[in-house]
């Protein structure tokens, strides 16, 4: 059968589809008899409920069954006759005039576009490598150690200063007003460590236990709490209590209170560079695909079909909407987010996936299976039981299905790396890692 396809646009195409009325009617009486078979209704028995009530019934579910059934399958008919790569869901209106003894719908919808990627070679792609260092291995050190610090209580006379641990009350008040969260008893936190605001750290530094002080305290504009979010508060504090830090040594017990049997302190640091180092691994990597996939959009030209994108648009909507619940947010499904919020994402998403897609194909960067295999040892390797972790991926295929398009994902990025223009950037370790 010969398909007759209309373009409407770049992507946009109309195919009229035309379906025999009586094969409808003889689907439709078919489907209706086998539902009398088992439908119950009161007054009757079982199966013995007359045709016309059946009908009456639920002819027109029925009908409406028929139509959506046979209107896809002769749609996916003619695309694959056309062979067409239908882009979303196509739009199906009936005509209002067809030839005698038929019914006839126009499918609207969009197709795939055609992807053109330019010369890879052209592109210029900066990577990133970093090492890890030393003093990289020592401020880790430093931070396993303050996990496991213990405190004991300053003398008397001594004054709070950064890493001490002190106990307040305190008491907030705007226009001489209290407010909600402006008072704490009992109230415990660390001096320099960034819980409290500076200003507030600022006061109790230097204070000794039995002291009181009244200091003002501007909030930031952007407070969570937005009763004093942009306003200042007078806050009354009284120290109770300055509890000095005390750091564990490095040294063998504490490599063993790390998990570490053997080795000591040389294989607490060795441990210590091989998490650090998948951690700078994982880093690089995600930084150097960032680099790839937007040099490869810049060598790419692509129609973007709008039905994808508006799929797409709708499921960052919905995962914005999700992740406001869990936050507590109450009648988010009620908040409006604009589509335009979200459609420049939704846009280089959808045009990413496409121009990887078409890579892949092109090239044969498909996901191997011992590919797979080793990208999801090396995820369960940071793990305590690392074979449970492997279980666990191949005992789900979503799992493994994202595990898959990861591997895709760094197939492309090496296939991009082997022919582009690279430069090289060395990046500290700090740098990778966003610290200051």
């Amino acid at each position: 059968m010969a398909v007759n396809v209309e373009t409407l646009d770049k992507l946009e195409r109309k195919i009229t589809l035309t379906l025999p009325a009586d094969a409808i009617k003889s689907e439709v009486d078919s489907r209706l008899k086998r539902l009398a078979r088992t439908v119950r209704m009161d007054g009757f028995r079982p199966g013995k409920v007359p045709m016309n009530v059946v009908a009456q019934r639920y002819g027109y579910s029925v009908h409406y069954e028929v139509m959506n059934d046979k209107v896809g399958e002769a749609f996916n008919q003619a695309a694959n006759e056309a062979k067409l790569r239908v882009a979303g869901q196509p739009k199906i209106t009936e005509k209002e005039q067809a030839p005698e003894g038929q019914i006839a719908f126009d499918a609207v919808f969009e197709v795939y576009p055609e992807v053109k990627i330019g010369e890879l070679a052209e592109a210029e792609v900066e990577k990133l490598r970093a090492e890890v260092s030393d003093a990289a291995i020592d401020r880790t050190l430093d931070i396993l150690r303050k996990q496991r610090r213990t405190f004991s209580q300053r003398a008397q006379d001594a004054a709070a200063q950064d890493g001490d641990r002190v106990t307040v009350d305190f008491e907030g008040k705007v226009d001489g007003e209290p407010f909600q969260g402006g008072k704490a008893e009992d109230f415990q936190f660390l001096v320099g460590e960034g819980q409290m605001l500076k200003e507030f750290e600022d006061a109790v530094r230097g204070m000794k236990a039995g002291e009181s002080k009244t200091f003002p305290l501007a909030f930031p504009a952007d407070y969570h709490g937005k009763d004093v979010a942009g306003r200042t508060a007078d806050f009354l504090v009284t120290v109770k209590k300055i509890e000095a830090a005390r750091l564990p040594e490095v040294n063998e017990e504490f490599a063993k209170s790390l998990g570490i049997a053997d080795g000591g302190v040389d294989g607490l640091r060795a441990d210590i560079r091989k998490n650090l180092e998948r951690e700078v691994k994982f880093r690089l990597l995600a930084r150097n695909k960032q680099a790839v996939m937007d040099a490869l959009l810049s060598k790419a030209e692509l129609d973007l079909p709008k039905s994808i994108v508006q799929a797409e648009i709708d499921r960052m909507i919905e995962s914005q909407r999700a992740e406001l619940k869990q936050r507590g947010l109450k009648d988010v499904d009620k908040l409006p987010i604009p589509d335009e919020v979200v459609r420049p994402q939704a846009e280089r998403r959808v045009r990413l996936g496409l121009v990887v897609a078409e890579l892949v194909r092109a090239n044969g960067l498909q996901a191997k299976p011992e590919q797979i295999r080793s990208h999801v040892e090396e995820l369960a390797a940071s793990y305590e039981k690392p074979q449970e972790v492997v279980r666990w991926y191949y005992g789900d295929n979503r799992r493994l299905a994202e595990v898959e398009a990861v591997v895709i994902e760094n197939n492309v990025t090496e296939f991009v790396l082997s022919r582009a223009q690279v430069k090289d950037k060395e990046v500290s370790f700090d740098e990778l890692m966003g610290q200051s």
